[in-house]
């Protein structure tokens, strides 16, 4: 009941437009009731009387037209009309919650992704928020309609025949026995189903992904037969999903036939003994077929709300997932940022119980300085980048920006005076515009332009088909590795940060794209407070400080001329590098 509550917090603001929709469906749906009597008025007054055959014809022909307009122009518009509002609604609702789901999303850590695969998540707010909409088409609309009819159609059974009704409702007893036994298991075998697709999704989604890996190793294989092995788990969950559905179904169906049958035969019984006319007892038929349509149509909708509930708490479960990264309740919003870095004692690590992947690391970046980040990989060289964002937080010390711990600033305003240049750039699909304009999307065309320029990037875009306006397609797959690279850095340029952050930017690319990009990084870097991670030492031997790293502390600091005297681990780096690069050089 919990997951319901809370999805009505989502139906309430459209609460009048599902009365509005109850009363439309109430004409919807009352207007067969009519039937019934008009059959009984047609048999007892019309065809069972005495009456010249010109008479009955014009009664007949008066009953006709007037159900007939009634069926027409009536019901016609009414039918539209509980249609689309009932729909509308149902739309509207499902727009608010994976607008609610989208920014929940955004807002959850770097953490909760390390340990979710995508497609599970887009199976949740597209899959299971779809299969929510049937709680408020059937479950908040069709099913009280349903009552309507039951009652009213009761109604007119009791007047014609109370003893009948009593006999005609004999069975319903039975549904609340069916119902009870087969829907407890059937919430928990459609929310395993659910499961099951998602993780089919993810599996999917991951593959796409990397379609270029299994071709080069030739995986096509074994991949399908990865892939096979979830499609078969898949199809028992919904196999096992559909055999306790049909047994549903074929319980109530059989339970649901068992009323006419009486209703026929005590019906006739009492027109024998005339206690019934004829008309009656069609009409009483006629009644009994619309109280059982709606009540299968209760029973059947007991299995779409069981999976509507089950969807519903999927969906809730994703939204209850906690945020590990917020603003405190005393935060302060960050105007105008110095760029003035503290690390002080800090030890991190990913996981509660994990071994720690920094250990009492103490750095300071003043103002305007370059440092650089170097040392072997998996030292912990990206994860102090990443602190001072807050993409994570420290376990024990602290990290400062401008004097005061990065937990007392807004997270929105800390993050705007942060820019970040990786190694692996992420581009939209979309044109090359809209991916520039990500760093500040007010800028102008203008603007625009000036930062690719300044990133060296606007000569390639104007070779492009279409310049500003092509399509780049996922993750930028049309353009080159370099292409890619200085589009992210033209979004920094656009972004104009007071603190730059640059991990890997400059590695796996070309001489030609190298020179460019370490040009425009030259540029973007001046007057600002500027952090390299690098593994290439050439690039960063300019740094005011460079910080050697490993095993999550700091080894050695000082500037390039200060590690090379030292003769330490810096040193012995540089010069295996440079001896390498020599040898590269010998050899061509």
């Amino acid at each position: 009941m919990g997951s319901i509550r809370r999805y009505l917090r989502f139906v309430r603001p459209y609460r009048k437009h599902i009365v509005w929709t109850m009363v439309v469906g109430i004409c919807k749906f009352g207007i067969p009731l009519l039937l019934p009597l008009v059959l009984k008025y047609a048999v007892d007054d019309i065809l069972l009387v005495q009456l010249p055959a010109e008479e009955k014809v014009r009664r007949l022909l008066w009953l006709l037209a007037g159900t007939f307009l009634i069926f027409t122009f009536i019901r016609y518009p009414i039918e539209y009309y509980r249609q689309y509002f009932a729909q509308w609604t149902a739309s509207k609702v499902l727009f608010d919650i994976r607008n609610r789901l989208f920014d929940h999303l955004q807002k959850l850590s770097l953490r909760f992704y390390h340990n979710q695969k995508v497609g599970q998540i887009i199976s949740r707010v597209i899959h299971d928020v779809e299969q929510t909409k049937e709680f408020v088409v059937t479950g908040m609309m069709n099913v009280w309609l349903d009552l309507f009819t039951i009652s009213f159609a009761a109604a007119a059974m009791a007047w014609m025949d109370p003893l009948m009704t009593v006999i005609a409702l004999s069975v319903f007893p039975l549904y609340g026995v069916a119902v009870k036994y087969f829907y407890q298991r059937l919430r928990q075998r459609t929310k395993q189903r659910s499961q099951a697709l998602a993780e089919l999704q993810g599996h999917l989604h991951e593959r796409i992904q990397g379609i270029s890996v299994i071709r080069a190793f030739h995986l096509e294989a074994h991949e399908q037969s990865q892939f096979l092995q979830r499609n078969r788990h898949f199809l028992d969950k919904a196999l096992a999903h559909t055999r306790w559905n049909a047994q549903t179904f074929a319980v109530i169906n059989t339970i649901t036939d068992l009323a006419p049958i009486l209703v026929i035969g005590f019906s006739s019984y009492y027109v024998i003994h005339g206690h019934m006319s004829i008309g009656e007892m069609t009409a009483f038929y006629g009644y009994v077929g619309l109280i059982y349509s709606p009540i299968r149509r209760l029973v059947n909708a007991s299995t779409t709300l069981t999976q509507a509930l089950a969807s519903m708490d999927r969906v809730f479960e994703l939204m209850d997932e906690p945020y590990e990264i917020t603003d405190r309740p005393d935060a302060v919003p960050l105007l105008q940022a110095e760029g003035r870095i503290r690390f002080e004692n800090v030890t991190f690590r990913y996981h509660e119980h994990a071994d720690p992947v920094l250990t009492s690391v103490d750095l300071t970046i003043e103002p305007g300085q370059t440092v650089a980040l170097v040392g072997p990989s998996g030292g912990g060289k990206s994860t102090i980048v990443s602190l001072i964002p807050r993409f994570y937080d420290v376990q024990t010390g602290s990290v400062s920006v401008d004097g005061r711990d990065v937990r007392d600033w807004t997270l929105a305003s800390l993050r705007s005076h942060i820019g970040m240049v990786l190694q692996d750039n992420i581009l939209f699909s979309g044109s090359v515009l809209d991916n520039i304009r990500m760093g500040r999307p007010t800028a102008s065309f203008e603007e625009v332009v000036a930062a690719a320029k300044a990133a060296n990037a606007h000569d390639f875009i104007m070779e492009l088909k279409d310049g500003y306006e092509t399509e780049i397609g996922e993750r930028g797959v049309k353009l080159s590795g370099g292409q890619k690279q200085r589009i992210a850095l033209a979004r920094v340029f656009l972004k104009d940060p007071t603190i730059l952050i640059l991990d890997e930017a400059t590695s796996a690319l070309d001489l030609q794209s190298e020179r460019l990009i370490q040009e425009s990084l030259d540029r973007l870097a001046k007057d600002r407070t500027t952090i390299i991670v690098a593994h290439r030492l050439s690039t960063i031997t300019h740094a005011d400080r460079i910080y050697y790293i490993d095993e999550g502390r700091v080894k050695e600091s000082g500037t390039h001329e200060e590690l090379m005297s030292l003769g330490g681990n810096y040193a012995r780096l540089f010069a295996m590098q440079h001896l390498e690069r020599h040898e590269k050089t010998v050899s061509r």
